[in-house]
């Protein structure tokens, strides 16, 4: 196999990166959208009870993500530095500690589950379905912590076509899943929200076994036994000093998305329903901007180890223009057919009346969060991820979530104004980062020891 893993970073195009990625997004956003219109089969009531499970679990999920987004960061900058010895070391405690974690989220979910969805206003059938899904998907999360890493290693070694892949079979084993365990087809039992549960629950397992043998397959220095437990707090220190912050950041978004959903609750089953209708709709108009901002990562983290900041910088600017260009023209697509999309989910026309509203309002949001996802994964590459969290926190804490409030019960505009306030804070990140990135603070932030790079940058030059 090439040595693709140390190719100079200015030879990896971001379209060769960025395509795989794209699809291996949308293949997983796909997976999230197959439930929700399975779902909504059975009822809409079944379609509330996993979106509200679903907030909590993306929050444990993003918690997961500590280590796989900090070794990811720390192997990139060190393939860059032509350290491949160290970056797989690095890998494989990341491999170790993702699991460790991964176990004891699973755990605290099956012991406090039902106590956090007891205090999230479900009552009724919401509540028994909402209590089956955690149960189930929640208990053996531990899978996605270990796909996590996996798959973001895989990535960052230069094969995002290969993990697209896999992808892409995951999601089908999970479509058919589906079909076969909510629906009981071909004399299956019929177990609704169980199924959707348990479908996604054997389609990680299958994608982590391939994930597992293609990472030992695409390293050009294999991972020893004995790497998996030789923990150093040099290792560790680098993977936690972009993995906290990056996790933080997440937490503090999804732990602000739980607070509007909370708001939401008391909005009535119209709004809670179209709330999940209106993400699910929005969630790829903002996936190429995603794609992009991934694919940027990795090309800035093997900039940054080789010591080409000036490139790192101008090649973020350029993404950032893409980015945001064709994240609003799918937007105003969307917007133009919002009603057949929204149609496709549920036939309640209160529903698709006031989702169709909303995604009208996501053109204004969405702008602001295509800047935000280049912005922030290219900062995080660059070793300046503690930056990204103390905004989180002033913009969304501080700021969105009162504003949130204000809206919604005091100006009485109801879901509309959990997108407005939610927007605010996306424009008010995305300017902040702009302006960060712009100063050039994070070239000071290298991950790789000044001596080790050196070498690597005369030779590029």
């Amino acid at each position: 196999m090439a040595d693709t893993s140390v190719q100079g970073p200015t030879r990896m195009g971001l379209f060769r990166l960025t395509w795989p990625i794209f699809l291996e997004l949308l293949l997983f956003m796909m997976m999230g959208t197959a439930d929700t219109l399975m779902l909504s089969g059975v009822s809409d009531d079944a379609v509330s009870a996993v979106g509200v499970v679903n907030q909590y679990l993306f929050i444990c999920i993003l918690i997961m993500e500590v280590v796989s987004h900090g070794a990811s960061v720390v192997v990139s900058q060190y393939l860059g530095a032509r350290r491949s010895e160290e970056a797989a070391r690095i890998a494989a405690v990341a491999i170790t500690l993702n699991l460790l974690m991964g176990l004891t989220v699973s755990a605290g979910l099956l012991l406090f589950g039902d106590a956090l969805l007891s205090r999230m206003n479900l009552h009724g059938i919401v509540l028994e379905q909402a209590r089956t899904y955690m149960g189930i998907a929640g208990g053996l999360i531990f899978l996605q912590a270990l796909i996590n890493v996996f798959s973001a290693l895989v990535r960052t070694y230069g094969f995002t076509r290969e993990s697209m892949l896999v992808a892409l079979g995951m999601n089908v084993l999970h479509v058919g899943g589906n079909a076969l365990l909510i629906f009981g087809l071909w004399g299956v039992p019929r177990l609704e929200v169980a199924g959707a549960a348990w479908s996604t629950v054997i389609s990680r397992g299958v994608a982590l076994v391939v994930f597992a043998v293609l990472l030992r397959r695409v390293m050009d220095v294999r991972m020893q036994p004995r790497d998996y437990v030789n923990f150093s707090w040099d290792t560790l220190r680098k993977i936690l000093r972009v993995g906290v912050p990056s996790a933080v950041e997440h937490g503090t978004y999804q732990c602000c998305q739980a607070v509007f959903l909370y708001y939401v609750t008391f909005l009535g089953a119209t709004s809670l329903a179209s709330r999940q209708y209106g993400n699910a709709i929005s969630q790829y108009v903002y996936l190429f901007s995603f794609a992009v901002g991934m694919g940027t990562a990795i090309i800035v983290g093997r900039l940054v180890g080789s010591r080409q900041q000036d490139e790192a910088y101008r090649r973020v600017l350029k993404s950032l223009q893409w980015a945001v260009a064709i994240t609003v023209v799918v937007d105003l697509a969307v917007i133009a057919i919002r009603v057949p999309l929204v149609s496709l989910f549920t036939h309640d026309a209160e529903i698709i009346q006031l989702t169709a509203h909303v995604i009208v309002l996501g053109l204004l949001l969405e702008s602001g969060r295509s800047f935000n996802l280049v912005l922030v994964h290219a900062l995080r590459s660059a070793g300046d991820a503690p930056f990204t969290v103390y905004m989180a926190f002033l913009s969304m804490v501080c700021m969105s979530l009162p504003l949130g409030y204000f809206l919604v019960f005091k100006l009485g505009l109801g879901l509309a104004g959990v997108w407005l306030a939610i927007a605010a804070d996306e424009w008010v990140r995305a300017i902040t980062f702009w302006v960060r990135w712009r100063s050039r603070a994070w070239e000071k932030k290298s991950l790789v020891d000044d001596a080790l790079a050196a070498p690597v940058a005369a030779a590029q030059h």
